[in-house]
């Protein structure tokens, strides 16, 4: 799997707590409803129940636990407010990197990868792998704006989507209809076709909503925009 370029890790442990749960949770080990028990995960990840605590605090926060008195804590389930939320914001962020993004020599080696990789998942049929490529795919678009910021909040929606798909059977088409559409898109960037890559980049991501939307039972009721 294609990841970001290294970097002096300077956050706190809560924080690399956090990271790391988050990216369980994003990489599909942790499902949703599923419970934490604090005494497993301090242990697991190497830090005391209270460092824990300020990292359970960070994620639900993301609205990818929930903590509940004298219930514990356990992994969100995404429900139909939380689809149009993420692809509200996603339709804000993506597009608008993709228009006003910088593609650097090492981004777009990345990205020829993350597409490459995708298809030769979908060839074989490892359809999770497929779902897993798609996600570094939109990852890459974002770090087009050089924003750790922005970055950051990705990492929180490429979470919070995985949940989505987990919170019922997965469909092994769902991700293997948008492999072309990946690759075309990013045709788009390479030729200097920004504003048209950006518009049909907005036009996917309604798609892809009102499909996980269907998906997940609540019918197609998003607005497009």
């Amino acid at each position: 799997m294609t990841a970001r370029p290294p970097h002096r890790d300077t956050r706190s442990a809560s924080s690399r707590a956090a990271a790391s749960l988050r990216a369980q949770i994003s990489a599909g080990r942790l499902l949703p409803g599923s419970k934490l028990s604090e005494v497993a995960v301090a242990a697991e990840l190497g830090i005391s129940r209270n460092t824990l605590r300020e990292a359970f605090a960070t994620l639900a926060q993301e609205n990818l636990i929930d903590r509940r008195p004298h219930r514990g804590v356990c992994v969100a389930r995404p429900d139909q407010a939380d689809v149009r939320e993420i692809y509200e914001a996603r339709l804000a962020v993506e597009p608008s990197a993709v228009l006003w993004g910088e593609v650097t020599d090492q981004l777009a080696a990345r990205q020829e990868s993350v597409l490459a990789a995708a298809q030769e998942a979908l060839g074989e049929g490892r359809m999770h792998d497929v779902g897993d490529q798609n996600q570094l795919f939109h990852d890459g678009l974002v770090q087009m704006t050089g924003s750790t910021i922005v970055m950051g909040a990705m990492d929180q929606l490429l979470a919070r989507m995985r949940l989505m798909f987990l919170c019922k059977d997965y469909s092994p088409t769902f991700h293997a209809n948008y492999v072309h559409r990946n690759a075309e898109l990013w045709a788009m960037v390479m030729q200097g076709r920004r504003r048209d890559a950006a518009e049909e980049l907005r036009r996917y991501l309604v798609d892809a909503r009102t499909e996980v939307l269907d998906f997940l039972g609540y019918g197609a009721q998003a607005p497009r925009r």
